[in-house]
């Protein structure tokens, strides 16, 4: 196969996964903002709003794993496009709901669907078969970029809300993940091979995945998969800290971390502008874990991160106060940065140990337990709550977690093919 003179195609592919991930993370920023419009305007509780969230919150994690599985079958262009009409066929259709179930419907299964099929799997989809070398640092870059999008569309649909309504909120949305589709179909290609080339960087003794390598039942290839990783132990170590990242970030902090300041005198808007400032930090985080991961063992890296994690939420209550302190600040900045620096170096270790052809699917399951810890840390951080009448338990309960994440991490043997360096790039290529 030939590799080109300048620009790599990769270089092409990546920009274009980016900005998908942009446009499918609008959705992850309306929940919050029409919680309450939703509740002005049908009347339906807030148990009943956040049960379409969490049945969101659960596809998203769960149809991870059978998307890369298609993604293999039936090529990254055809999925990611279904993907973004489900996301914007969801998100329009809410302008004439009547019922709650219908919210649970296009806010949960739709949306939850589609996104799903966009998450951290997605990512290692492309960086598996884009990438040899700068592998970590792709990831890093990709996985920032559904941060960036829901940071980008907060106070966008804010603002639209506020001064439109709730229903061109939506609208816009579901615009954001369709004006996407254009792009994807004309510029994404399924696999290097395609046009000729081997992965950015491909060197014989890394290759990259052959093309067309699975066969059968896209759903069954995933449940195969599982049934082989679930024999070892190194999968439900991965599997078991990615839950522990999911319950201590989407399940803890995304949506606790308001309520919780707020039980401390602070103003919701202020909490707000904090949560969103973790978003922000969170975009140089990833990045940096990912040039980290090219570098440093990740074993290392995921020790260091859930080690800091836990310090951070250890010391959360003592910060919380009416006013922001300068200990306030340095939690968001630290908070932020280690968001999801996990990604990267998990994604790495779920490829060297499970191999380049499955370990998108393999991830895309270690990913299932993310959200799955996401979902019960939602619930229980809930219950703590409103038992104690404070969060402080339950902050104190994810830091003890986090120490457990980061002992599991250092168990992980690495495999005797991974490389201690990264691949050199050849000459010529860009």
């Amino acid at each position: 196969m030939r590799q080109p003179s300048e620009l790599h195609w990769a270089w092409v592919v990546a920009p274009i996964t980016f900005v998908t991930l942009v446009a499918s993370a609008a959705f992850r920023s309306v929940p919050g903002v029409l919680m309450d419009p939703l509740h002005m305007e049908f009347g339906w509780s807030h148990a009943t709003i956040g049960f379409a969230v969490s049945v969101n919150m659960v596809l998203f994690g769960l149809i991870s794993p059978f998307a890369a599985a298609l993604m293999d079958r039936f090529g990254i262009r055809v999925v990611v496009t279904c993907a973004l009409v489900a996301i914007s066929v969801g998100s329009g259709l809410t302008v004439f709901m009547t019922a709650s179930w219908q919210l649970v419907l296009c806010w949960g299964v739709l949306v939850g669907a589609g996104s799903g099929s966009m998450s951290m799997a997605f990512v290692a989809t492309v960086v598996n078969r884009w990438f040899v070398a700068r592998r970590g640092l792709v990831s890093g870059i990709l996985t920032a970029g559904s941060a960036t999008g829901q940071l980008v569309f907060l106070p966008v649909v804010a603002w639209i809300t506020t001064h439109h309504g709730w229903r061109t909120a939506a609208l816009t949305t579901a615009a954001a993940a369709l004006v996407v589709v254009p792009l994807v179909a004309v510029l994404m290609r399924n696999h290097p091979a395609d046009l000729g080339l081997r992965a950015y960087g491909a060197t014989p003794e890394d290759p990259g995945p052959a093309p067309h390598e699975s066969a059968g039942s896209s759903a069954g290839r995933a449940l195969r998969v599982l049934g082989d990783a679930a024999r070892t132990p190194v999968f439900w170590v991965l599997a078991g800290g990615f839950a522990i990242c999911g319950a201590t970030t989407n399940g803890l902090i995304a949506t606790h971390f308001i309520p919780a300041a707020m039980d401390h005198g602070m103003p919701p808007t202020t909490a707000a502008s904090l949560l969103a400032l973790v978003g922000l930090f969170d975009v140089g985080g990833t990045i940096a874990s990912g040039w980290f991961t090219d570098r440093v063992d990740p074993r290392y890296l995921l020790l260091t991160y859930y080690t800091l994690r836990g310090v951070g939420l250890a010391v959360l209550p003592s910060l919380l106060a009416p006013h922001t302190t300068p200990g306030t600040w340095v939690f968001v900045v630290f908070y932020g940065l280690d968001w999801v620096a996990t990604v990267p170096p998990t994604v790495m270790l779920c490829r060297e140990r499970f191999g380049p052809g499955v370990g998108a699917i393999v991830f895309g399951w270690v990913f299932a337990a993310h959200q799955l810890g996401a979902s019960a840390m939602a619930s229980g951080a809930g219950v703590i709550r409103d038992r104690t009448g404070s969060y402080d338990p339950a902050f104190y309960l994810a830091a003890g977690l986090c120490v457990i994440a980061a002992v599991l991490s250092l168990s992980i043997r690495r495999s005797r093919k991974a490389a201690p360096a990264p691949v050199p790039v050849t000459a010529g290529t860009w």
